[in-house]
């Protein structure tokens, strides 16, 4: 067990954890949803998911926003000097790369739903239609869409396995700095 004095020091803010942890596990719902009605594309009942799964996408841009809002207004500390250079760059690369795709998969959704016959919908409400409509176009932004949803997979994947490790091998306070559980004692609050 490593004895690093910043260990724990710091976690971040109850609202960039709470951005984050709603975040996940909207994207994993929209990952699971978006290929569950791609495989039932054309039965009957799927419009409502593709309708459910552009509400949520549109839900999950507002929250993303406000959520990069944040990150940049509330610079989080440092890691901890345990973290190896390394391990430093490459969770700069899968959180920037996370970040990337947070944007460009609500991004594509959308502009893909813009330029079909019926724009899109938020939980019913009718957006406005900013297109004309273009089956070619339309596909090719949902083909971007998916080539995108295949990629952050494969981060969230990565950034799952990273954590893990912080939080089970290295037990160097990584992990806790997102976590939603209560303090550690003498845990001080945000810096």
């Amino acid at each position: 067990m490593h004895t690093d004095p910043a260990r724990n020091t710091w976690r971040f803010a109850l609202t960039a954890r709470l951005l984050h942890w709603i975040v996940a596990v909207l994207i994993v719902c929209q990952l699971g949803l978006g290929w569950t009605m791609m495989t039932m594309e054309d039965d009957p009942g799927a419009g409502a998911l593709f309708d459910l799964h552009k509400s949520v996408g549109l839900m999950v841009f507002v929250l993303v926003a406000v959520r990069l809002g944040w990150r940049l207004a509330h610079p989080p500390a440092p890691l901890p000097a345990s973290v190896a250079p390394w391990e430093r760059t490459l969770a700069n690369l899968v959180e920037w790369t996370l970040y990337a795709c947070l944007v460009a998969m609500p991004l594509t959704g959308y502009l893909g739903a813009s330029h079909q016959k019926h724009p899109p919908a938020f939980f019913g409400l009718p957006l406005p239609a900013w297109a004309a409509p273009d089956h070619d176009l339309a596909e090719r932004f949902f083909g971007i869409h998916a080539v995108i949803a295949w990629l952050f997979a494969a981060l969230i994947v990565a950034h799952v396995a990273g954590a893990l490790k912080h939080a089970l091998i290295d037990r160097d306070g990584v992990f806790r700095r997102m976590s939603l559980g209560r303090k550690a004692r003498g845990e001080p609050g945000r810096q």
